[in-house]
Formats: structure tokens, sequence, C-alpha cells
């Protein structure tokens, strides 16, 4: 028999997949799951693949590899899909389609298999990853060819098949889980007017229920790699999984936005990223004492498109490998320390320093100095507004004239 690796969450759709593929394809499903932080979900999932019949049960614990190589590179580059998202589950997925490819090699597996729908981003991400990675593999994308037509329909082939599922009609939106964050989508959700409930939320309490104090915490940049969160250094899976604690336990990183996907709908999911909600803001404030300035405004046009390219699923793409070299070279100064404040959903910095910071003291006070000429400045302004002048005085004699432009 064919084998195929799937990457398996022990979720609705996965849970089904692995099934399906046995009965309706004739194949040997190897199972794969890719621990990025799920927590318990983990031994759960690899539990119930056996039971659903899996040949093989493979459980990668990749948790320092997603935040060192994929994580901490986006932050580096200040990564957010339209203004708010901050690509929690579109970091994930290159590096799972790079497990499925190494478990594909290892066992001689001639498919992979994903549980993405045909409507989302994920497909996307998945497919083009794997490709990019073994350009002969086979792709079987159940969402594409089966005859189930909504969610509702698996829960019912679920229940023929005696398969424990994580959803049901009280709590009928899924989610995803990782170090960075946890999404939620469908269901309830689907609805943009829908408030979310709140019994919905994993790792942060709602503001209103957050502590009535302030919460400081200082974090430690190296070449714009978090390394210490309060003095302590820390691994970047534990980091990360401390600030999640410190940010959850303030309420701070819930958002509910509306997204363009890729596949050109929209869709409404609710994000809940505390731990890198509090290190965008603190990377971003270090950035504005050691970045030059045309570095900072080069470096900001390039977010959208840096953002875009991991959100569409081309992590491994040429233009990609580009970005992220040029990401680096600008922080090689983004080190330093950088104080926030958190209290009842709000991450306010109150302080930044840095051995390597571009602003001056002396240069910028009110108070007297001899360093800076400020007469210096007329001349400065007169050139930059020589053509404004030229245009207006063109303006003038082309109106006394009686010409209309």
């Amino acid at each position: 028999m064919s084998k195929v690796v799937l990457a398996y969450s022990g979720g609705l759709d996965t849970s089904i997949i692995l099934k399906w593929l046995q009965e309706e394809k004739g194949l040997e499903v190897v199972a794969l799951i890719v621990d990025l932080g799920q927590a318990e979900e983990v031994r759960e999932a690899a539990e119930k693949a056996k039971k659903t019949g899996a040949v093989k049960v493979y459980v990668e614990d990749v948790q320092e590899e997603f935040v060192r190589d994929f994580v901490f590179p986006a932050l580096q580059a200040n990564a957010v899909y339209e203004g708010t998202y901050l690509l929690g589950t579109s970091l994930a997925r290159p590096l799972i389609a790079k497990k499925m490819i190494e478990i594909a090699r290892k066992e001689g597996a001639q498919y992979v298999s994903h549980g993405a729908t045909g409507k989302g981003n994920d497909q996307v991400r998945f497919e083009v990853s794997c490709l990019a990675l073994e350009p002969s593999i086979g792709i079987i994308a159940p969402w594409r060819e089966w005859s189930f037509k909504s969610r509702s329909d698996l829960m019912a082939y679920a229940k023929k098949h005696g398969i424990e599922i994580p959803v049901s009609k009280e709590k009928p939106y899924s989610s995803d889980r990782n170090l960075l964050h946890i999404s939620f989508e469908g269901g309830v959700l689907e609805d943009p007017w829908n408030k979310p409930p709140e019994d919905m939320f994993v790792l942060s309490v709602s503001p209103q229920a957050a502590p009535d104090r302030t919460t400081e915490v200082e974090i430690n940049f190296e070449k714009g790699i978090p390394v210490a969160v309060n003095g302590e250094k820390l691994s970047p899976a534990a980091l990360l999984d401390r600030l999640n604690q410190i940010g959850g336990e303030n309420g701070i990183g819930r958002v509910d936005i509306v997204e363009n996907r890729y596949v050109g709908m929209k869709s409404r999911g609710v994000y809940e990223t505390p731990g890198g909600t509090i290190l965008h803001i603190a990377h971003r404030a270090l950035e504005t004492i050691t970045l030059d300035r045309e570095v900072f405004h080069f470096k900001d046009s390039l977010i959208t498109k840096y953002s875009e390219l991991v959100y569409n699923g081309f992590w491994f793409a040429p233009e990609m490998e580009l970005l992220r070299r040029t990401v680096v070279d600008t922080q090689q100064d983004v080190t330093g320390t950088v104080r926030l404040e958190l209290y009842k959903g709000n991450c306010q910095v109150t302080g930044r320093k840095s051995p390597y910071s571009l602003y001056d003291p002396e240069m910028v006070t009110f108070e007297e100095e001899n360093v800076y000429q400020q007469s210096d400045a007329t001349g400065f302004i007169r050139l930059n507004a020589l053509r404004l002048k030229i245009r207006a005085q063109m303006r003038g004699k082309a109106a006394g004239t009686g010409r209309s432009e």
C-alpha cells in the first residue's frame, strides 16, 4: 500500500481525513503531530490518531525552532498583516510543511495531506511550501475532493465511525493554537456583528477581569532578538511562553478582525497573542532609538510586502529569502532594553535604552547647549521650500494672465 503523511491535529477535520484516506483512498496513513505549543492537545491527538488507525504516529516538538526561526525573524521585520494580525497561524504552516516533507522522505511516502479547506489560506501555505521543498511530492487535499459540504457533515461522519470530536453545537467554532497565539474562526463568529463569547478565550483574561494594578516588565534584545525578560535569560520558546503568561494575566493581545484571505474572500477571525503583542511593541520602541531615520522608514515600507508573503504562504520563496536577509542587516544595532507597563489590556512603553542609541539628549534639549547651530535651519528650510515658492510664483503669474489650469 502507498503511504501518505497527514498533518494531524486531532481536530474535527483531520480526524475525519485520517479515516477517509484509509477508506476512500486505500492508503496507509502516517500521522504527523507537530508540537508548536498546543499543550495537552498534543498527547490527546497522538492517542486519538492511533485509535483512528494510523500505522505510525510522529510527534515532533518544534517549539524552539518555531520561535527561533519563524516568530523572531518576523518580529525583527515588525511583520503585521493588514495592521493588526501578528501572523500566528501563517508562521506555523511552513514549519509544519517542512516536517511533513522530512517524515515523507523518512517513511518513503508518496503523498502528503492536510486538513485545510478549499476556501482558506492554509491550503496555499501547506502546498506551496511542500512543493518548494520537494517538487515531486503528491498532495491530497480532501476538502477539494470529497463529497462533504460542511462541518455538520463531518460531525455526522464522525458519529457514524465512532470518532471523538472537539467541537459541538454549543461551541461550533474552530481553533488553532501554538506558542505565538490561538485563533478562532467559524460557527458563531461567521457573523461579524456577533460578539465573541467570553468563555471562548484561552490565553488571556478579559481586560475588565485583569488586575487593578500595573505590571512592569523589561525585555532585553540582542540584534533585534529578545533574549531576556526581567533580567532572566531564556530560550526563545521559554521567553515567549513567559510573556504569554504575563500578558495573558493582564488581558493583553486580544484582537477581533475581518481580514482579506489570499483566495479572495474576507473572513472574520478572533486571535489571542499576548506575548507576541508585548514583543512587537517593545521591539519597535527599541528600533526608534537605534535605527537611522532613512533605514527606519525604508524598513517600514517593507512591512506590507513581508507580511503578505508570510500570510500568502511564500516563506520559502526567493523573494522572501532576500527580504529576510535585508531585515537581518537592519538589526545589527538593535540591542538594548525596553521597559513596559501592562494594565487591563494596554501595553505602554515607559523606557528604552541601548549602547547603540542614536538619541542625543544634548542635541534635542530645550535648555542651553553648544552642539547645534539653530541658524543652520534657515538655509535648510529655504532649500526645501524653493520648489514650492517657484510653483506658487508660477501659479500667481498664470492667474494674472487669466490662464486656467
